[in-house]
């Protein structure tokens, strides 16, 4: 038993420095990997406004809010919060604020579930559990939160 324990032990000598750093790199390429592909998304909505307005008139069924309304905070919820990921910024409200967005993506396009191919609901999944993440566990020390954290230490 105690050779175990030793064994179990030496296995766990490096988890802080692995948690603390590597798990800083995971939530970095979370952040730049989930805010990229909302931010592109944003710039599509506004390249093309009417279009997007037809789009939230037409399509998309936003519960409650009108469709012009819908627009402008689906297309700037993907252009700013998307922002403040990237540079670790406020990223816990950033990545809830995307996580809502993505939410009502889902709620208000139902054809998603019906597609022949999953891959498109599916990526709304994976960016949730994404976003998931970050709010759980936090920016880590690749962001400004974290810099501005150890500055108040």
């Amino acid at each position: 038993m105690n050779f175990f324990l030793r064994l179990h032990a030496f296995s766990q000598q490096f988890d802080d420095k692995l948690q603390a750093w590597g798990g800083s790199l995971v939530s970095l390429g979370l952040r730049l990997f989930v805010g990229w592909q909302f931010f592109k998304a944003g710039m599509i909505k506004i390249s093309d406004w009417s279009a997007t307005l037809s789009l939230f008139q037409d399509e998309y069924k936003v519960p409650v809010l009108p469709p012009e309304i819908a627009a402008v905070m689906g297309a700037g919820g993907e252009l700013i919060f998307p922002v403040f990921l990237a540079i670790g910024l406020f990223s816990r409200p950033a990545a809830l604020g995307l996580f809502v967005v993505n939410a009502m993506a889902v709620i208000s396009y139902p054809q998603l579930f019906q597609f022949e191919c999953p891959a498109a609901i599916n990526d709304h999944f994976y960016w949730a559990i994404s976003l998931m993440v970050i709010v759980m566990f936090g920016p880590g020390k690749f962001s400004l939160d974290g810099f501005l954290s150890s500055r108040r230490r």
